[in-house]
């Protein structure tokens, strides 16, 4: 079945112990999938879908019934009072910005309870040199953040603490653990926040959902979560949004959003969808499939580099919060040989070989694997790794199972052609 990709037997072998020791997971992942897509089946049916809802507007976008009833739907899918669901949002960085300006005003203090966050969004902040490019300390908003415990879970009491000592107006939560190796944050842990915070102060509370949407059988929005926000080029686009994002929350917050979105006054009565409003539809309706898809490709990946004794997070049958799986390869050439190998399983642009370069929005070098039909979605099969201690890649993504696991298969057998898994 293999033979055209030459797959030694060595590989072979630990991929076939792999998938043994996957089955309870595999299991799991599917009652979690059906649950998730009953679910949005249910809103869909709700709202009255039909092929009207598709039709594209130009211009200024005035009465788009399309782009309105995917607010609703969308906010229904995920347990929120109200949602913005946009193509032009450019990215994940880019909505959470609009997030942050939509609800914080000069003065305001932002708490990230998650200790620093993710790289690109330093800029947005204002952690970095950056001065002049109109960052969230320009405009005079302050930031604070308190470190996560030893266990690298949120510390409850030194929340509470910063909480009642200062003037918070956002708690920021960001679920996923970015290029980290601490645990995602699951909506369980979410709530324990969000109802700390309501409790000792008037901060709202808005999360960084990104690759975690679909993951669980419940969202943040489930939980009194007052803004989150994510990439359709991750989870919630379900491989077919070919850009945008979301916002969505309390219905007063996503409004402030929608005046950042655009502009005061205007909010989102105007947007045109340009032909647009299928790919949202679709994506979104794909999404906890291809999110259940994205799931078994990690725990494969986890189950795989275990057998060759590699580091991984989270193990074979650890309880998931999202999509990315990370593995300790330990080494920089290990990285490499990871990422390309990877990058020959790829639909697109399998001949490509990725190599380290100066992303912008990074302080190290990257080097990344992503062949897909969309360029950087990483709800597809791909992988990411700054060139920097401990040398980790982050996995994630697989529009489908079975070629991801060929893809992740490609990224061991690489490693092996190199003599980096011998003695192991």
């Amino acid at each position: 079945m293999y033979y055209n990709f030459k797959i030694s037997d060595k590989v072979l072998s630990a991929s076939e112990k792999a998938m043994e020791k996957a089955v309870a997971s595999f299991a799991n992942i599917d009652r979690i999938t059906e649950q998730n897509q009953i679910k949005v089946l249910s809103a869909f049916t709700e709202f009255g879908i039909s092929e009207s809802h598709f039709a594209g507007s130009t211009g200024y976008g005035y009465g788009d019934r399309g782009r309105e009833t995917i607010d609703k739907l969308f906010a229904k899918c995920v347990g929120a009072e109200d949602s913005i669901i946009r193509h032009n949002f450019t990215c994940g960085t880019h909505t959470l910005a609009v997030a942050l300006f939509g609800v914080l005003r000069p003065g305001d203090t932002m708490l990230s309870v998650t200790g620093t966050p993710y790289d690109t969004i330093h800029s947005v902040i204002g952690l970095t040199d950056d001065k002049g490019q109109g960052s969230l300390k320009d405009f005079g908003i302050n930031y604070m953040q308190v470190e996560l415990n030893n266990e690298g879970r949120p510390d409850l009491p030194a929340i509470e603490k910063t909480l009642k000592e200062n003037s918070i107006k956002m708690v920021y939560i960001q679920r996923s653990r970015g290029y980290s190796l601490r645990p995602t944050l699951s909506v369980a842990e979410i709530k324990e926040i969000v109802e700390l915070t309501h409790k000792c102060s008037s901060a709202m509370v808005m999360v960084d959902n990104c690759y975690g949407e679909f993951t669980e059988v419940i969202e943040p929005g489930d939980v009194g979560c007052d803004l989150f926000a994510g990439s359709l080029i991750k989870n919630a686009g379900g491989g077919i949004a070919r850009t945008g994002g979301y916002i969505a929350g309390k219905e007063e917050f996503v409004e402030l959003c929608s005046y950042r979105m655009t502009t005061p006054g205007l909010g989102r009565e105007v947007g045109a969808t340009l032909n647009q409003s299928r790919n949202l539809y679709m994506g979104l309706f794909s999404a906890p499939h291809v999110v259940g898809e994205a799931l078994k490709a990690a725990v494969f990946t986890a189950a795989l580099f275990k057998e060759f004794g590699f580091g991984v997070t989270p193990e074979i049958n650890e309880t998931r919060h999202d999509i990315i799986q990370a593995v300790k390869l330990e080494k920089e050439e290990n990285l490499i040989a990871f990422c390309q190998g990877l990058q020959k399983g790829a639909p697109i642009d399998s001949t490509a070989v990725p190599e380290p370069w100066e992303m912008p929005g990074y302080d190290s070098k990257v080097i990344m694997s992503a062949g897909a039909f969309i360029s950087g979605a990483s709800i597809e099969l791909s992988a990411d790794a700054p060139l920097r201690e401990p040398f980790a890649v982050w996995m994630q993504g697989g529009l489908n199972f079975h070629s991801a696991k060929l893809g992740i298969m490609l990224a061991a057998e690489e490693m092996n052609k190199r003599g980096l898994l011998d003695g192991r």
